[in-house]
């Protein structure tokens, strides 16, 4: 550090006197250089660089506080010191960091230029920086967390951290691919090594191919699901109603008559009101021909054959599906007794009264079908009438059996029953 000057006998302090006052520049070497065995009443210095405890005392005000540096002033700088000589690089590694992180002389004023002493105006200092040397605060630049080596050194490492323009890190993936295209050329042994590695195992290939055949056996049960418990019903309610249409029709117009039938040809209706059911009555049971298309069959064939509604004694018997196609007779164990089921036909309606119900019996159990049905509590013949359907549902295990007695025949000319009406 260099030692203060003294102050001059004419009250001006340095760098401020006038180039009119005389002897101003006697004490100067013909050169111009500046040494410290050339000033007049040269002082000895205390140990270069050595911390001074009195030295912040010293030390001027922060260049942001002092008025503007260097520029005339009313009267002169009567205890400014010196201008600091150019230091050394160690200069600032010699002194612990002050309180706020930064360097003892770091707000200092410029130091005096090496090849004159004339007054000078100092470029001002860049936002943020020293204003001794320009340079961008050393505690700053800490506190922001740059990276040492300069721009290029910080773009690079930010590149590194962040990508080519600071964005999301690098995926594992990309990662590789870039180390992928970085590697040397590889030999065709090697290609081919790679190769088969990313080749799937026969292991791998059969458990894909097993999870596609499950995958697609229940796509296609999904679908079977739907067409039998959606699509049937939309199919057979279409059927079943342009049955009924064309039959009522026929018998408006008188082209039916009474009397024997064809297998899968309608000829009466059912009705059953508790259960809002109106569907058609064909000749025969087939599936196919008849239950599949929303009707309900009449039991006409081979040891199985009952009587029609119009004759004067015995049992008619009828066959449903419980659930899919139309399902008629889904609800049918929901029937109370008394609750009534209409037969119309084209000349009479035959009101039946429920009478019981069987759960449960075994499809080979034709014994309900008897004129005088077994377990249906009838004594003697009667007209009466027999629905049966699967159960449970969903199901063909078991049957259902539902028996009615007829109640009222009533000719078509005097209306409808009260039954249909209320």
């Amino acid at each position: 550090m260099t030692a203060l000057r003294p102050e001059r006998e004419s009250d001006t302090s340095y760098g401020q006197q006038s180039y009119g006052v005389p002897g101003a520049f006697e004490d100067w070497p013909a050169g111009g250089e500046y040494g410290a065995s050339q000033r007049p009443e040269a002082q000895p210095q205390p140990e270069p660089y050595a911390p001074q405890p009195e030295s912040y005392a010293q030390q001027p005000e922060p260049y942001g506080s002092q008025p503007e540096p260097y520029a005339p002033q009313s009267e002169p700088y009567a205890s400014q010191p010196e201008p600091y000589a150019p230091q050394p690089e160690s200069y600032s590694a010699s002194y612990e960091p002050l309180p706020d992180g930064s360097l003892p002389g770091e707000s200092y004023l410029p130091p005096v230029d090496e090849e004159t002493v004339a007054l000078r105006i100092p470029d001002p200092p860049p936002a943020g920086g020293d204003a001794v040397s320009g340079s961008p605060a050393p505690s700053a630049a800490r506190r922001a967390g740059s990276s040492p080596g300069g721009r290029a050194a910080r773009r690079k490492a930010a590149k590194r951290r962040h990508g080519r323009h600071g964005g999301a890190p690098e995926t594992g993936q990309a990662q590789e691919e870039a180390r992928e295209k970085r590697r040397a050329p590889q030999s065709r042994v090697e290609a081919r090594r790679q190769a088969r590695a990313r080749k799937p195992s026969p292991a791998v290939v059969a458990s894909r191919a097993i999870g596609e055949v499950f995958i697609t056996t229940g796509v296609l049960m999904l679908l079977f699901v739907t067409y039998q418990l959606w699509w049937t019903n939309v199919r057979a309610h279409a059927q079943a109603g342009s049955e009924a249409s064309s039959l009522q029709n026929d018998w408006a117009s008188g082209k039916r008559n009474p009397g024997a039938f064809e297998p899968g040809q309608g000829f009466a209706i059912l009705h059953i009101p508790k259960l809002d059911v109106v569907v058609p009555i064909a000749e025969g049971t087939s599936n196919k021909g008849v239950l599949d298309r929303g009707m309900v069959g009449h039991y006409a064939e081979g040891a199985l054959k009952t009587a029609m509604p119009g004759d004067k004694s015995g049992n008619f018997g009828l066959a449903g599906h419980r659930n899919t196609h139309g399902e008629p007779f889904r609800y049918i164990n929901k029937l109370s007794p008394g609750d009534p089921i209409v037969v119309e036909t084209q000349d009479e309606y035959y009101v039946y009264k429920m009478s019981s119900i069987l759960p449960v019996t075994s499809p080979s159990n034709t014994s309900v079908l008897n004129p005088v049905p077994t377990g249906s509590g009838f004594t003697e013949p009667g007209r009466y009438i027999t629905l049966t359907t699967c159960t449970p549902e969903f199901t063909s295990k078991y049957r259902m059996i539902v028996w009615g007695k007829m109640v009222e025949e009533r000719p078509r000319s005097k209306g409808k029953p009260d039954a249909l009406v209320s």
